[in-house]
């Protein structure tokens, strides 16, 4: 029960996200000061398709494993390049925060029978 309410709560977040790649054009401005502009619209893709492979991996494990890896290794990178651009602590917080509630996804849904 938990861990399907923690993959919906993860899944609407990165579609909310995915979506705003490509509405927000803050984003876009994020991902110019990044130098990282040519793989926003990728990005926004890769959410996107990681939210709704959270969402049908709640019917199909294996899906679940890899859309909740996917994420949890982007978060990672996204982490990565904000401690790089040496942003505050809570600008930093979403991407650490989401990288460690996927892997614990991950590793929960391994554990599935």
């Amino acid at each position: 029960m938990l861990l399907n309410s923690l993959i919906v709560i993860s899944a609407v977040a990165f579609l909310f996200y995915g979506f705003s790649f490509f509405l927000n054009s803050g984003m876009k401005g994020e991902f110019e000061r990044y130098g990282l502009d040519k793989f926003r619209k990728l990005i926004g893709c890769l959410q996107l398709f990681g939210g709704l492979g959270l969402l049908v991996g709640l019917v199909l494990q294996p899906i679940l494993v890899i859309s909740s890896g996917g994420l949890s290794l982007l978060m990672m990178i996204g982490f990565a390049v904000r401690l790089k651009m040496k942003d505050r602590f809570l600008l930093c917080l979403p991407s650490f925060m989401f990288m460690i509630l996927n892997f614990y996804i991950c590793v929960q849904a391994i554990k599935l029978p």
